[in-house]
Formats: C-alpha cells, structure tokens, sequence
C-alpha cells in the first residue's frame, strides 16, 4: 500500500465525522482511528427564589427535597466506567456465562466485563468491594472511554 494513500486516509479521517477507518488492498489491511472528546454536560436545579440584580453572580441551586432524596440514593453506587474505546462483552466467551449478574457481590480486583479494542479483550476489574445494581451496556454493544458500565452499590 503506498504511504501517499495512507497519509490521504488520515487527512480525510482528520477532517470527518469518522471516527475509525479500515482499508484493505491487496492483502494489506491499514485501520486508523481518533480518539473523540466525550464531554459530560451537567443540569442544575433552577433556583426558586428570586435573585436580585445586584447578587446575580451568587446564585446558589435550591434542591427540593425528592431532588435531595435522589441524590443520596445515588451516592453510595459507585460508576464502573470504560477505560478504552471498544465493544462490551460480559461474558470471556460467546458460550460462556457473564462475568457477573445484577445482585452479585464483587469485591475489589473482580473482573466485571471485557472490552474488545483491535483484537485485544481487555479484562474490566472492579476497584470497589460491593452488590452489582445495575448494567448499563448491552452485551455486544460498542462503549466510548469514560461510558459507566456497571452500578455498584458499595458496602
């Protein structure tokens, strides 16, 4: 494969929405691929009481109390999330059971899950000790870096 054609195929996947690209020519195989920025947006909470003019750069969220509630549910899980760009597979192998099931307990250094990248099964370990909530990814299905995967509830 000529290094011209490369350097084209990288300029082309530079200036696109493309995030991988695999080319195959006479036995040759090239796949490139960029990382994508995952940006994380967050929602706050409207306040309820009126602002002032003068005090408009002190606005301070009011949380009503479900708000409150939802939240203290939510801090004792504990987010395992992908370290890589790759394809979620929960089981080692398409005839083997899942690696863990919603109501299991792990403790830390427990594999939850592989993600595939070029060929390479990267084994996900758990680094909290507790009960799995909750599974976020279905099996097969392709995750971006920092996608939570799994719901723990720490113990």
């Amino acid at each position: 494969m000529d290094i011209n054609l490369i350097k084209k195929l990288i300029k082309i996947l530079e200036a696109s929405q493309v995030t991988d690209l695999e080319v195959e020519e006479n036995g040759i195989r090239v796949k490139l691929a960029k990382k994508v920025r995952v940006t994380q947006s967050v929602t706050v909470p409207a306040a309820s009481a009126a602002v002032s003019p003068v005090s408009q750069h002190n606005i301070v969220p009011v949380i009503k109390s479900e708000e409150k509630k939802s939240v203290e549910e939510t801090s004792h899980l504990h987010e395992i999330k992908s370290p890589i760009v790759g394809t979620f597979y929960r089981a080692p192998a398409p005839d083997a059971d899942a690696y863990v099931q919603v109501g299991d307990l792990v403790s830390a250094g427990t594999v939850l899950c592989i993600v595939e990248a070029m060929k390479l099964m990267n084994e996900i370990e758990t680094d909290v000790s507790g009960k799995i909530v909750k599974i976020l990814v279905d099996n097969g299905k392709p995750v971006e870096y920092s996608q939570p995967l799994f719901l723990i509830e720490k113990s």
